[in-house]
């Protein structure tokens, strides 16, 4: 990270919206770094979802600002001996835990780099810092300390990037004419994403206008690969591929997730009808 200031702060959590949390943070981070503009990404990741919030956080970072400092913080550890890190990829420096919520966005920003381990508590952490609330006593502050022009080093001893904890990739196998998939996020609407892209449709064939079936949760559904929600009446299943270009199984005007059962983390198996 150069030495100038960071304009941008983006910020992800699983803090919701009912409390003071994400507000003291934003706070914290405007005392040290008053000139940073803080973009929320979310605060509505499911409470100690650490897959969930890395694949959001993966997702997003590729529309959020070229040169940025992303604050993530979904932390069922804090206050446990889980390091606390930065990540530097690209243009940007990612700020949280240790527990695999940064390294897929670091990936889709070109991979890491660098990595540092946040140990400098006397300079750039909040005293005393809570055992319980390291977002506002130590992620933020040490966020906007990058903002504000601090170098990594000055945080604490670089740490190898291979050691940085990653998650078990998606589930993704292709066997025969089917395709076995896990569920990454169930969104607000119900609609199912999967592991699955265009590639691995192109394996086994399948194209737009195919009819899949989708075997998951005990049910075993038939879905056509469409383009839009309105492709097929209300109340029907589909298949798409996503703003993510992930293939997605939803219902129009309806959930596909309670239509199927399933839920973040489920199997599925797709095959051609």
């Amino acid at each position: 990270m150069d030495d100038h200031h960071v304009e941008w702060i983006t910020f992800l959590t699983d803090y919701g919206l009912e409390n003071k949390f994400t507000g003291v943070c934003r706070g914290v981070v405007a005392r040290i770094a008053p000139h940073a503009k803080v973009l929320d990404v979310t605060h509505l990741v499911p409470r100690g979802d650490i897959r969930h919030g890395a694949v959001v956080l993966r997702q997003a970072v590729r529309y959020l600002p070229a040169s940025a400092v992303h604050l993530a913080i979904v932390d069922p550890g804090v206050g446990t001996k889980r390091r606390a890190i930065c990540v530097v990829a690209g243009c940007s420096v990612l700020v949280g835990p240790d527990n695999g919520l940064l390294v897929w966005a670091a990936d889709e920003l070109g991979g890491a780099e660098a990595a540092y381990e946040i140990t400098n508590l006397v300079d750039y952490a909040l005293t005393p810092m809570s055992t319980s609330f390291h977002g506002r006593d130590l992620f933020s502050p040490v966020a906007a300390h990058i903002a504000a022009g601090v170098e990594l080093p000055d945080l604490g001893p670089a740490v190898d990037v291979d050691s940085l904890v990653r998650l078990p990739d998606p589930l993704l196998a292709v066997e025969g004419d089917s395709i076995t998939t896990e569920v990454l996020i169930v969104d607000r609407f119900g609609n199912i994403q999967t592991s699955i892209d265009e590639n691995a449709l192109g394996a086994l064939g399948v194209g737009r206008g195919a009819v899949l079936e989708v075997s998951g949760g005990g049910s075993q559904l038939v879905a056509p690969l469409t383009d839009t929600f309105g492709d097929v009446p209300e109340g029907a299943l589909l298949a798409h591929l996503d703003s993510a270009g992930l293939l997605a199984i939803a219902v129009n005007l309806g959930s596909a997730a309670e239509d199927l059962g399933v839920g973040a983390g489920a199997r599925l198996t797709i095959r051609q009808v």
